[in-house]
């Protein structure tokens, strides 16, 4: 099912994300399945649960070629569950990163991140698994980790570039609580 990707300032983006430990419960494969359809529906590729108001330490990736971003390294749909980034490349890269929680992916910045990462996860039939990758998956997959840390790319951007987007950024949240309050009172 297609969800509603929350915006900055949403409460979810900075709660605590609880661990999986019933892989196969039907709420478990329902998110996974609303992540797969949300992330495809927003153009996105990757998505964490939080973005969709689901606190648990789940996302997924899928880089690949999308109406706004045209990729030179693809990769598979992979699911991680409970996933802990085990080692990072002390060689980064200063790269431009948007997000559909922050102006629904209309706002790009500079974040740095390590070059190559390796991960351990469980998968979506909750098999354990290491994966060592660089470029654009081990981007998104610390972008997506990071969500589920409570951090969004902006809190990663350096003070001058945020300075530049601080307006839109500002708005953003405001609007999301204004939203959330009236949602709150009927």
């Amino acid at each position: 099912m297609v969800k509603k990707v929350v915006q900055a300032g949403h409460p979810s983006l900075k709660k605590k994300n609880k661990k999986v430990t019933n892989f196969k419960s039907a709420k478990i494969k329902r998110l996974q399945k609303d992540l797969r359809g949300t992330m495809r529906k927003a153009g996105l590729i990757g998505i964490a649960a939080p973005q969709i108001a689901e606190n648990y330490m789940v996302f997924i990736t899928h880089p690949r070629n999308t109406k706004s971003r045209k990729l030179f390294k693809t990769d598979k749909l992979r699911v991680y569950i409970n996933p802990k980034i085990i080692s990072k490349s002390k060689k980064k890269n200063l790269i431009y990163e948007g997000c559909g929680s922050v102006v629904n992916g209309e706002l790009f910045g500079p974040v740095l991140r390590a070059q190559e990462i390796q991960v351990e996860a469980f998968n979506e039939r909750g098999k354990k698994f290491r994966l060592k990758c660089d470029g654009i998956l081990a981007r998104v997959i610390q972008h997506e980790y990071d969500h589920l840390q409570g951090i969004l790319f902006i809190d990663r951007m350096t003070r001058k570039a945020k300075l530049e987007v601080q307006d839109q950024i500002d708005v953003l949240q405001a609007k999301t609580k204004s939203d959330l309050k009236k949602k709150q009172s009927f």
